[in-house]
């Protein structure tokens, strides 16, 4: 199941810099997990913001949603899940 997810990222001004780098490190290093095993299938920034745009391969609902809460930085994300199906028009992947 294919899902597009845009994730924003709100972190407290008042955050501990040391604490910051650590979630983002985290963070990096999780999302790198995902995209190596293929389950977060693209990655993009969102110019201008503190955001992503993403794809996200997985077997479920349940499976999204663990994966996503259990981000690091979750506890600071505003996030949007749109479920995705194969448009009819569209070329087979190559």
């Amino acid at each position: 199941m294919l899902f597009h997810v845009r994730m924003r990222v709100h972190l407290p001004h008042d955050l501990d810099p040391a604490v910051e780098e650590e979630l983002k490190s985290r963070e990096k290093a999780r999302a790198q997990e995902l995209q190596r095993a293929g389950t977060w299938r693209h990655l993009w920034r969102v110019a201008g913001c503190y955001a992503n745009i993403s794809i996200f391969d997985v077997d479920s609902h349940e499976q999204l949603h663990d994966i996503l809460s259990g981000l690091p930085l979750f506890p600071y994300l505003d996030i949007d899940v749109t479920p995705l199906a194969q448009h009819p028009s569209a070329l087979p992947e190559i």
